[in-house]
């Protein structure tokens, strides 16, 4: 049995690369992070192009009907190249949740905008995985009251919103009531920020009254951003690598020093066992319904450490070089860094994984 990706996986995963090496390159990204524009259009036009906005979506509303673990491969694609460009909300939450949730008059007029790059939709539900400063959404009467903090894929043109029962809500972007504010993370290579609402005016999808949906959508999200975060941590790896290879110190390539070798080694000994972990995780979202939520805990958990011991070393291997903006490793620190927090910590994310084994 060959457990390892399809050819035309592996097909999805080097033609999304290379276009991000084409229109996506590490300057790219650095004109974005000092925020001269909300969004990175033309690389998100080139990956419409492609149709990565329509992956989880089916072919009956204009999407290519592929499942999450295609989806997940695409996300650390866009992690290994510091994408600039929104995903995990609008190209995989969004639509799980339309094609779950949604009346047939909701899907029919989202999923085909989302599926073609028309509409980007933000998702805000990171209450529901701590919340902070008095954080939360009542829904009353199809109107919305409360503050949501970071909002994925913020620079959108509507938000699906959790409220405090477990309901989800479309918001337009120009509704009455609504204030938007931009978030500054750690991270810039992609947008969040906060929502207020005073008695905005909200859709409610019909399907989301009883929280299943919105749990789903916390352990997909999971999974997205611990691919993220291995696609960030293989980039910085690699980098580490190649840079041992070229630096010499005493005469010698650093790559010869046993310390040396003994950090990369760690590096790659950590990442590599990740990888199926991860699989296996997006797998189960849609095969194995009874493990998802779990194995999307482990994920989350497990890659946020061992992205933060990879960021971490291999910026240690480049010495003070790993420090400066010359090489940008930062953006990828930065983006691991955030990845870890998003939709809860690896603390949080192993006290749910405790919870839904009864412990």
């Amino acid at each position: 049995m060959d457990f390892g990706l399809s050819e035309e996986q592996v097909l999805l995963t080097d033609s999304v690369s290379r276009l991000l090496t084409e229109c996506a390159p590490l300057e790219r990204t650095r004109r974005f992070a000092e925020r001269l524009e909300p969004r990175a259009d033309d690389v998100w036009r080139a990956l419409v192009d492609q149709g990565v906005p329509g992956l989880v979506i089916d072919e009956t509303q204009g999407g290519s009907g592929l499942g999450l673990l295609d989806a997940a491969l695409v996300a650390e694609v866009l992690g290994r190249h510091v994408a600039p460009v929104p995903f995990v909300a609008s190209c995989v939450l969004a639509p799980h949740a339309l094609a779950h949730a949604g009346s047939p008059a909701q899907q029919n007029e989202w999923l085909p905008r989302l599926a073609s790059g028309e509409r980007v939709v933000g998702v805000a539900q990171s209450e529901h995985c701590g919340a902070r400063e008095d954080a939360g959404v009542t829904a009353h009467g199809g109107r919305l009251e409360g503050r949501a903090l970071f909002v994925l894929d913020f620079e959108a043109d509507a938000y699906l919103v959790a409220s405090r029962d477990g309901a989800l809500h479309l918001v337009s972007a120009d509704a009455a009531g609504l204030e938007r504010t931009p978030l500054v993370t750690i991270d810039r290579s992609r947008r969040v920020g906060e929502l207020r609402f005073t008695a905005v005016p909200a859709d409610t999808l019909p399907g989301s009254a009883d929280g299943h949906v919105l749990a789903e959508l916390i352990a997909r999200g999971r999974v997205m951003h611990a691919a993220d975060t291995l696609g960030a941590a293989q980039h910085m790896l690699d980098q580490a690598v190649a840079y041992a290879g070229t630096r010499e110190q005493f005469g010698r390539k650093i790559a010869s020093f046993q310390a040396v070798k003994h950090l990369c080694a760690d590096m790659a000994s950590q990442l590599e066992p990740c990888r199926a972990l991860l699989w296996y995780a997006a797998y189960a979202q849609d095969a194995l319904p009874d493990e998802a939520a779990l194995y999307a805990c482990h994920a989350k958990a497990h890659l946020a450490e061992v992205g933060s011991f990879v960021a971490r070393t291999a910026t240690e291997v480049h010495g003070g070089m790993g420090f400066t903006d010359l090489l940008g490793l930062h953006y990828w620190f930065k983006r691991i860094g955030l990845n870890r927090q998003l939709l809860g910590s690896p603390e949080r994310a192993r006290e749910d994984a405790a919870r839904l084994q009864g412990l």
